[in-house]
């Protein structure tokens, strides 16, 4: 099993694991699809053992982090009081990570649109 196969594995049991992949032969498409892939951190042999241990706490504090805006998000989305049918439809599309810009595009609104409805949407939900 390679190492991109284990961080996949790893990532259908709990997408929260925090992973740092280290490889002997990395290159640029590697980093793309192992960071695509969950990874958040990729590095090339050698890694000394302060690097290492630095890179380790930088994903434990980040897994931390994106747990404390999971449940945010989730409560958001459990709780979309006085929200109209618009503002749900991108609160849900923002939570999904679309940019902004995409979202404008994908609903077919202006910018300042988006922005009018972004605003009360992040009062309205915390």
């Amino acid at each position: 099993m390679t190492g991109l196969e284990l961080l996949r594995l790893f990532r259908t049991k709990d997408p929260r694991f925090p992973a740092v992949m280290i490889t002997g032969n990395g290159d640029v498409g590697m980093a793309a699809e192992t960071m695509k892939a969950g990874a958040v951190d990729f590095s090339e042999k050698p890694v000394g053992g302060q690097a290492l241990l630095a890179r380790v706490q930088r994903a434990l504090e980040n897994s931390q982090d994106s747990t404390g805006l999971s449940a945010g998000r989730t409560a958001a989305v459990n709780h979309p009081s006085g929200l109209t049918l618009r503002q749900h439809l991108i609160m849900t599309m923002v939570l999904a990570g679309t940019a902004n810009q995409n979202i404008v595009e994908d609903i077919g609104i202006s910018q300042r649109t988006f922005e009018s409805h972004h605003a009360p949407i992040m009062k309205k939900t915390g």
